[in-house]
């Protein structure tokens, strides 16, 4: 567990880079044979390699998609339901993730 210090995460990037990289790809592991491997490598090379991640406060975290880049790919990969159920599972288990790692709440 990550001691977190908010006004750190204001520059994220450099103080908890690893601590991202590790919620992102656990996520996307958890994810990983559950669902069309095609749409999950979109959603993770085209749409969350330019998230944002945020901390609202109260162990709190939001992930900031880009909305043309998630309507591109929605597009680009012709299963609309599927891509919005995959991304809406990707975003939750992220932000519990970094919930997890900063220690917020404990592993399931």
């Amino acid at each position: 567990m990550t001691e977190f210090d908010p006004e750190k995460f204001e520059d994220k990037y450099v103080h908890y880079f690893e601590e991202l990289q590790e919620a992102y790809s656990n996520a996307y592991n958890q994810l990983h044979g559950r669902y069309d491997s095609e749409i999950l490598k979109a959603i993770d090379r085209n749409v969350l390699s330019e998230s944002e991640p945020f901390y609202e406060g109260d162990g709190k975290f939001r992930i900031e998609l880009p909305d043309e880049r998630v309507e591109e790919v929605r597009s680009a990969v012709g299963k609309p339901e599927q891509f919005d159920t995959v991304l809406e599972e990707l975003v939750m288990r992220i932000e519990a993730e970094l919930r997890r790692i900063f220690g917020f709440e404990s592993a399931d």
